[in-house]
């Protein structure tokens, strides 16, 4: 399909229901108090319609139309009288997809594809063009978002090597055939002005990759105008042809991989996008707000304030006011005569309310539980720990954060199919583009465990088997170093053997003279 054309209305409106969900998650992710009001309505008249049980449409009761917003914390406006914005907020989900994506790349994976020569420009595309540090950044976008996209690119000016991009789903129009991505543009404004709103539209076909300058209006696309008008799209006016377009050197499929968070989505049912971590935790984060917000209003008024009559109070004169100095040791005499009954004690009166913080702080501590259950992950992921302050095991920790890594178990099974094509996408466009001598291919994707095991664990069950004799050497070096290759362990039995001083030269025989000469045995 070319890029569009006409006056169309943009953003599509077939995709009205998904920028909306964006734009309430992303308003949680973002943290920023005044995006959450702007949000879910406070203020307004009617919100923006974000609401699944259709509490945004007007109802009538005791005092007329009723807002879906007076259902939100944030969507219900500030008191009147209040000179500021008293709403506080706990940026719990940006912890969410922090944490999400240190429990899939914290402790990346190993990309593998055959042949040294191969595995080896791959590795240094991977550290020179900062590929593990962009799977970061697109598995927190995603945790947020309900997925992310991943873009290969190049600029031979810039680079001598393929470069990765992250891009968020909310700048996005993508095409799925069973549940895979088939193409996708992807838009972006490149500048407002007074009537006019200048857009750049990028489109991925398979073996292809399509580029477009529009100037329309705020809600219409507008007419396509030459490339070489804007300074951020001419860059592309050299490459495309007459469809506007040039070949992406990748015929396989597309230069773009979508992966979702997790599947299914629970508010647009048979999507092939994901669905956010806050999916179904909204209103508890709102509740979280609220708790919170309670404590510090509580913390503000048990401020102690002492409530004098007029007559306690120092007048400055006409116009100028009175004021009261509660630090003052003497006072004037007055010339008036006390109430019926009154002491010197009682004619001052002292407010101080009681500060509720461990209601305040309980009630935090359960909604944060249950959103992060919600969310599922394990509080112990988040530092929530149970005081007893003893040292756990890989074993136990594990034990503790299990929800979180079936979490993470099931999100690697939706960033494989990814993982595997990204070497393949690499080295082709790395080969086409740059003339480098590799085969492209698909890769093999290796995870590491989620919880390093302790050390003098580790060596306390290996010394065990090594003196029972119940495991050999290269399932000894293999238990210790999980992430190493077939040619490293076989290096790592050499070392063994000329640090034992044996002289072995028969490789086979290698272990059979490394056991007991490791046990101290004659």
């Amino acid at each position: 399909m070319p890029l569009p054309i006409g006056n169309q209305e943009w953003p599509p409106p077939h995709i009205t229901r998904e920028l909306q969900l964006y734009e309430q998650w992303g308003a949680w992710y973002a943290g920023d108090p005044d995006q959450l009001a702007r949000v879910y309505g406070a203020g307004q008249v009617h919100g923006i319609g974000l609401d699944p049980k259709g509490w945004d449409r007007p109802q009538r009761g005791v005092t007329g139309l009723l807002n879906r917003a007076t259902r939100w914390f944030w969507g219900s406006p500030a008191s009147a009288g209040q000179v500021r914005s008293t709403k506080l907020h706990v940026p719990l989900a940006g912890d969410i997809a922090a944490t999400s994506a240190d429990l899939l790349f914290a402790e990346p994976p190993t990309l593998k594809v055959p042949g040294k020569t191969s595995q080896k420009r791959l590795d240094k595309i991977m550290h020179e063009a900062a590929i593990y540090g962009a799977l970061l950044e697109a598995a927190e976008i995603g945790s947020a978002y309900g997925g992310g996209y991943l873009r290969v690119g190049w600029d031979m000016e810039m680079y001598d090597h393929p470069v990765l991009s992250v891009l968020p789903p909310d700048s996005a129009i993508p095409e799925f055939r069973y549940g895979k991505l088939a193409a996708v543009t992807f838009w972006r404004v490149l500048a407002e002005e007074e009537r006019h709103v200048w857009r750049h539209l990028e489109r991925h076909e398979k073996g292809r990759v399509l580029h477009g300058l529009y100037l329309g209006t705020q809600d219409r696309l507008g007419k396509q105008i030459p490339l070489e008008e804007h300074p951020e799209t001419e860059i592309f006016a050299d490459r495309v042809d007459e469809d506007g377009g040039f070949d992406s050197f990748y015929e396989e499929g597309l230069l773009v991989s979508y992966i979702p968070n997790m599947r299914p989505h629970r508010l647009l049912r048979g999507t092939s996008l994901g669905r956010s971590d806050y999916q179904g935790v909204e209103h508890l984060m709102d509740a979280l707000d609220e708790v919170w917000t309670s404590l510090m209003r509580d913390i503000r008024l048990g401020k102690g304030r002492v409530i004098v009559p007029d007559l306690f109070l120092e007048n400055h004169g006409r116009g100028k006011g009175a004021s009261w100095d509660p630090d003052q040791e003497i006072y004037s005499g007055l010339a008036m005569l006390p109430p019926p009954g009154a002491t010197p004690n009682n004619m001052l009166t002292v407010s101080q309310f009681a500060i509720r913080v461990q209601e305040h702080v309980e009630t935090g501590k359960a909604l944060t539980a249950q959103i992060l259950r919600g969310a599922g992950y394990s509080a112990q992921s988040f530092g929530e720990v149970d005081g007893s302050g003893k040292q756990m095991t890989a074993t136990e920790v594990h034990s503790r954060e299990r929800k979180s890594f079936s979490t993470r178990g099931r999100k690697t099974g939706y960033w494989n199919p990814t993982l595997r094509w990204l070497p393949d996408v690499l080295l082709s466009v790395d080969h086409r583009v740059f003339g480098t001598k590799v085969s492209a291919e698909r890769g093999e994707v290796h995870w590491p465990d989620g919880v390093q095991p302790d050390p003098e664990a580790l060596g306390r069950t290996l010394e065990l088997l090594n003196r029972a004799q119940a495991v050999s050497l290269e399932t000894k070096i293999r238990t210790l170093h999980s992430d190493w290759d077939d040619h490293q362990v076989r290096e790592e039995m050499h070392r063994m053997r000329d640090e034992l001083g044996l002289n072995v030269q028969d490789p086979d025989r290698l272990e059979d003279e490394l056991i007991p000469a490791a046990s101290g045995e004659d």
